[in-house]
Parts: C-alpha cells; sequence; structure tokens
C-alpha cells in the first residue's frame, strides 16, 4: 500500500511538482533567512571570538556592546591588576579613526591598539609579516578584506583597485602610519576595514581625550572560577566585568533587543511558513480529491482509516524530504556564491534541524487539511458515476 501511495503521487507530475514548489519555496527561504540572521548575529562579535586568549573583559559598567566603547581612565588597569585571582591584565584601545589614504580619498576605519609588551588581541591569522612587526617605528596591521577593498587605491591607467601592500602608507589623524604586514580577521557587523597597532601608538593617533582605555583584557589564574572574579573586579574597581562567553551573549541580547534586525527577518521566515503552507495544502488537497475513487476503492475491500491515514503521511513526508533538500541545497548554493561578499551567511547545524522541523510542520498541515476528507469518505463513492 506505501508503495501504491507514492505511485498515486508520482503519477501526477503537475500536482507533484506542484507541492513540492511551495515546500522548496519554505525551505529555501527560511533557510536562507535563518542562516543570514545567523551570519549578522555572528559578526556582532567576531571581534570578541577572535580575541580568544583573554578569560574576562572589564570596561565601563555602562557598556552595552562591544562597540559600545566608554573610555576608561589609565589607572583602571592597575586596579584590575591589584585584584586577587587576576594572573595578568592588559590594556585595549578600540576606536573608529579616520584613514587618509595615498590618493587622497578618506576611510573611516576600526583601530584596535594592542598592548605594547604581550600584544594581546592580536589578529588570529597573519598572511604576510608578523605581529611582532608592531613594535616598529609608525607601524600598523591591516586586514586582508579592507586591504583589497576600502583602502586599495585606483590605478588610474587600468581603473583597477590595487591593494594595499607591505611598506605603503596611510595617514590616520594626521600621523604616519606603515603596513607591516596584513592579516585575516572575522568580517565585523560594521564592516569596516580593521587596523592593528600598539597601544601607545594608538592613543597618539586618537584624537586628544582625558580617557581612552577602552577595555581591560583579563587572565585569571588557574583554578580561578571566572563569574566570582567577574564579581570580585566590579566589587573593587566598581567597573563592569564580563567572562568572554558572557559578554558576548550580552552583545548578542542588544542587538536583537534594540535592533529591528530579528524583526525584519523573522517577518521573512513567517511569510516563508505561510505562503508554504498555503501553497502545499492547497495543491496537496486538490489531489487527494482527484484520487478519492481510488481511495474509496481501497476502502471498500477493507482497508482501514489507518492505513489510509499511514498512505496519505507517507506522501506528504515524501515530498516534505525531497523539497526539504532541494530547499537546503539552493540555500547553501546562494551562501557558497556570496562567500567573500558583504553578505552575512552561516548555516549551524541546529538551524538545519529548525527548517527541517518548520517543513514537517507545513507538511503535518497540508497532510491534515486532506485526512478530514479521507476519514469521512464512504466507500460507497466508487460506484457513482
Amino acid at each position: 500500500m506505501h508503495r501504491f501511495a507514492l505511485k498515486m503521487l508520482l503519477g501526477e507530475p503537475g500536482k507533484y511538482f506542484g507541492i513540492l514548489l511551495g515546500i522548496t519555496f519554505a525551505s529555501l527561504l527560511i533557510t536562507l533567512q535563518g542562516s543570514i540572521f545567523t551570519g549578522v548575529m555572528t559578526r556582532t562579535i567576531s571581534f570578541i571570538r577572535d580575541v580568544g586568549e583573554p578569560d574576562i573583559w572589564a570596561m565601563d559598567q555602562k557598556v552595552q556592546f562591544i562597540d559600545d566603547v566608554k573610555p576608561m581612565p589609565d589607572t583602571a588597569l592597575y586596579r584590575v591588576r591589584a585584584v586577587e585571582g587576576v594572573q595578568w591584565a592588559v590594556p585595549l584601545y578600540k576606536g573608529m579613526l579616520k584613514a587618509r589614504l595615498q590618493s587622497g580619498e578618506f576611510q573611516t576605519c576600526n583601530v584596535l591598539g594592542l598592548d605594547d609588551v604581550s600584544l594581546v588581541g592580536g589578529p588570529p591569522e597573519m598572511i604576510e609579516g608578523q605581529l611582532a612587526d608592531l613594535r616598529s617605528t609608525d607601524a600598523v596591521i591591516v586586514d586582508q578584506v579592507g586591504a583589497t577593498a576600502k583602502l586599495a587605491k585606483l590605478d588610474p591607467a587600468t581603473g583597477k583597485k590595487i591593494p594595499v601592500r607591505l611598506g605603503d602608507t596611510l595617514e590616520l589623524n594626521d600621523h604616519r602610519a606603515v603596513v607591516v604586514g596584513i592579516c585575516k580577521v572575522s568580517r565585523t557587523f560594521q564592516s569596516q576595514p580593521v587596523i592593528y597597532t600598539t597601544y601607545s601608538r594608538a592613543t597618539t593617533f586618537a584624537p586628544r581625550e582625558r580617557k581612552l582605555l577602552g577595555f581591560v583584557l583579563v587572565k585569571a589564574r588557574a583554578g580561578v572560577d571566572h563569574e566570582k572574579l567577574c564579581e570580585r573586579i566590579t566589587a573593587e574597581t566598581g567597573l563592569g566585568a564580563r567572562t568572554r562567553d558572557g559578554f558576548q551573549w550580552m552583545t548578542l541580547v542588544y542587538f536583537m533587543k534594540m535592533t529591528g534586525i530579528p524583526i525584519n527577518i523573522g517577518i521573512g521566515v513567517i511569510l516563508a511558513l505561510v505562503v508554504g503552507t498555503a501553497i502545499s495544502g492547497q495543491t496537496f488537497y486538490a489531489f487527494t480529491l482527484d484520487n478519492l475513487r481510488y481511495l474509496g476503492a481501497l476502502k471498500a475491500m477493507g482497508a482501514g482509516n489507518w492505513l489510509l491515514t499511514r498512505m496519505v503521511l507517507l506522501q506528504a513526508l515524501w515530498v516534505g524530504c525531497v523539497g526539504y533538500g532541494l530547499g537546503v541545497g539552493l540555500a547553501s548554493l546562494i551562501g557558497y556564491a556570496a562567500r567573500g561578499t558583504e553578505m552575512a551567511f552561516r548555516m549551524p547545524w541546529q538551524l538545519l534541524l529548525i527548517s527541517g522541523g518548520a517543513v514537517i510542520f507545513i507538511c503535518l498541515i497540508a497532510a491534515a487539511l486532506s485526512l478530514r476528507t479521507v476519514l469521512k469518505l464512504e466507500p460507497a463513492i466508487v460506484f457513482r458515476s
């Protein structure tokens, strides 16, 4: 009977592909929108993820997310170092500065100042040069994407962009900066070029202010509980302290609550569910109506309601699995084609489970619309003209 149910489904290509289209469209939109949402949210915490060595981030109590930098006095660093359980603590400058390119154009950049001695907080991967080269005079390291795109200079002869190379110079707030390295970092939410330098040099590049310390990166001693150390830092210094995971979560919560990203993407997911359910349900219902004679004949031969229910569910799950696979495949192709662009795309396995559950929901709704007619079916329908 199960094989017969599939033959009934595949025997009408028009309706079969109509149902399949609805499921595929819903699966594609849900997976694609979910992947974009995950990608955007990942970019909001990408810098925290890249700085993997510190256990704790100390900051001003009013900081709400990673880019909400509220400068502190340099004395905050020494107060954090004095807290029991701290193995080491180093300063980190983070700010947006305008770079003047060799062409005379200006480009806003995300400038990061690392501790002069340890260089903790540096890029996760160097492509050209070495992190230690930052100790050279006027040295900076530029991220690969920024070097090939927004910081690249235009060749007047060919009209093509020439990427920033080692030895090229930039001008940051009227200060000379020499590129000594190219690095690879995770794409950030703001999508601005990322420039690394030392803390002392970053404070020279930055506009003169009384407070320039953005964050204090803390490493806990072995065996010290990170959460309790955060509480101790807050109690003794008056600063806010978050574990690495806690700071990531605080940033994610801010963007989900204070921006329209979840609402905008959520509307797309809801529309995908509604449209997918409407198309699939209507087409599947029409398909069932066209096959009532065959179902009535089976019922007249002794087939019970449970057997007919299993046949309808099998048909719904078949188109669901095929449509889900096609939708996820198309979403993966779009993500692969958009790699290296400004499009944020990340498809974790948890998202595949969620989109699979949504497709199953659509299939069950479509099957339920048809089952009501099947269960009320009278065997005598087969004998009507």
